[in-house]
């Protein structure tokens, strides 16, 4: 079997894992595409959470210094000052529990991905399957025997036989 042959089983062996690996790996495109899809969205969530929290320190802001957002609050309570009356309405109910937005859960899920280990078997499977194809191939063609033959060599042409000349 010639060196080409065998240095074309590894380069095909090496071939194969370098795609399942590009492809299918830990660290491959696939998986860089879902991490950059989950960093976008983490983002998201993130401009979110921080325009939700600018709301909140405003109205903090406005309760700690602002009387007249305290009295708005009070009175959404019940609570009234010395000079005002309050007007109940029976049957109307007023909503007095505040529902803030905290933004929305993101739950962390696990990329799936091809272990190394498995892209090498892999590799190594192919590429033992390809030297057993050239072996064989070489077996049928007659290049590799397993019995030795006795072959005669002919020779043609003139024989030439080593005499002493006489001048």
């Amino acid at each position: 079997m010639k060196r080409t042959k065998y240095l074309f089983v590894i380069f095909i062996g090496t071939l194969v894992y370098v795609i399942l690996s590009i492809n299918f790996g830990q660290n491959s495109i696939r998986c860089y595409k879902y991490m950059e899809n989950q960093r976008k969205l983490l983002s998201i969530r993130t401009n979110d959470i921080s325009n939700i929290n600018n709301e909140l320190s405003l109205e903090l802001t406005a309760l700690k210094n602002d009387k007249a957002v305290i009295a708005a609050y009070a009175r959404k309570l019940d609570y009234l000052q010395d000079n005002e009356k309050l007007v109940k309405i029976n049957g109307l109910k007023l909503s007095t529990n505040i529902v803030y937005d905290t933004g929305t859960v993101l739950k962390h899920t696990e990329i799936t991905f091809m272990p190394e280990k498995v892209c090498k078997i892999i590799s190594m499977i192919i590429s033992l399957i390809m030297l057993i194809v050239f072996i064989m191939y070489d077996i049928t063609v007659g290049n590799i025997t397993f019995h030795e033959s006795k072959k005669t060599s002919i020779v043609k042409g003139i024989p030439v036989y080593d005499i002493p000349q006489i001048l």
